[in-house]
């Protein structure tokens, strides 16, 4: 692998959640995810976020995810499919409309929390996000987990994909991510996090929890922007990668 994106998620901050540093993480990634207001965010921090990620040339990306603000959109909501449908077309609207008005296009999606883990899994969900997407516009690509079944879905529906890797979460020995409510499911060394994403852009694979080697194939690289020490580990890992010879590039919107 010669190139991969690197990004975060953002726009995700409101005065009494503080909860990235958006400006720091824009002058490393090439792709923000950028919150649509269900999970986290106020149409005007998000907006200010794409605004600041216009103004850098970084790709956006809608990022939205259940409605479930109290949880960070990281409970999973049992939820029917034309309500699912309906929210994230919804979320969608918001964030391509204020892209506009900052100047800025939306490029691709990817789900969030909570829906995102769900739809690495469930064909159900997965269709109706799809669907949803597909009524928006069906030029988005969808980024998701490497191995997910969204992204067969997405594909047979016609879309674009991208899968994704995450630089700041363990993985289980079959390529989904360790449950955050279990230790060690989220990392926080700089230097252990970047070798981990050299490891995957040269060799393909990404260490299990259980210390096997997962084969992971991925266009991304997504560092938290709510992780403890996540500009930190952007950081570290964009320098190790490109020192080994790995040029940092969008996946989309380009």
């Amino acid at each position: 692998m010669t190139s991969i994106d690197l990004n975060s998620d953002l726009g995700e901050n409101v005065p009494d959640r503080v909860v990235s540093d958006d400006e720091s993480m824009l002058r490393l990634v090439t792709s923000a995810n950028v919150a649509c207001g269900f999970h986290a965010g106020s149409p005007e921090g998000i907006r200010s976020t794409l605004e600041s990620a216009v103004a850098g040339g970084v790709v956006i990306g809608a990022h939205p995810g259940y409605r479930d603000y109290e949880n960070f959109g990281r409970t999973k909501v049992e939820i029917d499919s034309a309500t699912l449908q309906a929210h994230v077309e919804y979320q969608l609207g918001a964030v391509i409309g204020l892209a506009a008005a900052v100047g800025g296009t939306v490029a691709y999606v990817k789900p969030h929390g909570a829906l995102y883990n769900t739809i690495a899994r469930d064909e159900r969900q997965s269709k109706d996000v799809v669907a949803a997407i597909r009524a928006i516009d069906p030029n988005l690509v969808l980024l998701g987990l490497a191995g997910g079944v969204v992204l067969e879905v997405a594909e047979r529906a016609g879309l674009q994909i991208a899968a994704e890797a995450f630089a700041d979460r363990a993985y289980q020995p079959d390529g989904q991510l360790v449950s955050r409510t279990e230790a060690g499911s989220v990392l926080h060394d700089p230097v252990a996090v970047a070798e981990r994403m050299v490891r995957l852009a040269g060799e393909g694979v990404i260490r299990a929890i259980d210390g096997t080697d997962v084969p992971v194939s991925a266009q991304s690289i997504c560092v938290h922007g709510d992780s403890p020490g996540s500009v930190a580990m952007a950081a570290e890992t964009k320098r190790m990668l490109q020192d080994a010879g790995i040029t940092i590039a969008p996946f989309a919107g380009v």
